[in-house]
């Protein structure tokens, strides 16, 4: 099972979330992988306020997202983060959030998109999860500029003491084209087949390139692809639009057609079922 929830952290009651992620993970038997980020631009103005949540400096409220998930990682963690009753518990006693589920910070992905982003997370003690996009377009392509933020974040991740080797993932727009009834995906290709700049979110951004074509090109272009290399888990980017159908064939034909000859190894013991770099 793998649980890809990634909520808007800065709409989130970090206690009532850290005891919902609990929950599904006992649930699960220990096998959630839980991402989370700021979130994405929305069309309302400082909405996070009209949910209780004031305070912010930043018009796009990172600074509440930051605040809410640090305050998430510390409830799952075990800290207590309310006095108890003393008429029950005696006086200066302290209560942690209920239920608690062992090894589930180890689990949680943050979204970044840009290396500052990154090192935050890895400060944090937390997975890296990078997407098609990044809001800084610096030299180099998409991919160049992808791998240097996994890179940095794993050199932030060691230098704030943290121990054990953190997961990255990268996302992408993968169409395997197999046979003529696979033939509608090769305009996903034609469409979007180089990296793009424009501004999101107020920055100037990158978005990475779609993938279309036979699987040994695709094979081909995604062993070039650094970030992909430097990854060790990638995630597929699937169109909502195309319907469950033709979703189910894009997993199909990758799994089948591309992943093994990648290298990868399918993954069913892990809290992560997919393929993974051997």
């Amino acid at each position: 099972m793998h649980e890809c929830h990634n909520p808007d952290m800065r709409y989130e009651n970090p206690l009532y979330f850290a005891e919902e992620a609990a929950q599904l993970d006992l649930l699960a038997d220990g096998r959630v992988a839980l991402g989370v980020s700021r979130g994405s631009p929305e069309p309302a103005l400082r909405g996070w306020e009209s949910f209780g949540y004031t305070g912010s400096e930043d018009p796009r409220g990172a600074d509440i997202a930051h605040d809410h998930f640090e305050k998430f990682m510390r409830a799952i963690k075990g800290e207590p983060m309310t006095y108890a009753d003393p008429a029950q518990y005696g006086a200066g006693a302290k209560l942690a959030i209920e239920p608690q589920s062992a090894g589930l910070a180890e689990r949680i992905w943050w979204g970044a998109g840009s290396v500052k982003t990154a090192e935050w997370a890895a400060e944090q003690g937390v997975n890296l999860m990078s997407s098609t996009l990044l809001t800084e377009a610096n030299e180099g392509s998409f991919a160049e500029q992808q791998a240097e933020q996994l890179r940095r974040f794993r050199d932030a991740f060691r230098a704030a003491g943290h121990t054990r080797t953190p997961r990255t993932s990268v996302s992408r727009s993968v169409f395997p084209i197999v046979g003529p009834e696979d033939e509608i995906f090769s305009y996903m290709g034609a469409r979007e087949s180089r990296d793009q700049v424009g501004v999101i979110d107020g920055f100037t951004s990158i978005f990475g390139r779609t993938y279309a074509g036979s699987p040994d090109k695709l094979v081909d272009q995604l062993k070039q692809d650094q970030a992909v290399m430097e990854s060790d888990t990638l995630m597929l980017t699937i169109p909502s639009q195309l319907g469950p159908e033709l979703n189910l064939r894009i997993l199909e034909n990758f799994a089948k057609y591309v992943a093994p000859e990648l290298g990868w190894q399918p993954n069913t013991e892990g809290p992560v079922t997919g393929y993974e770099l051997s």
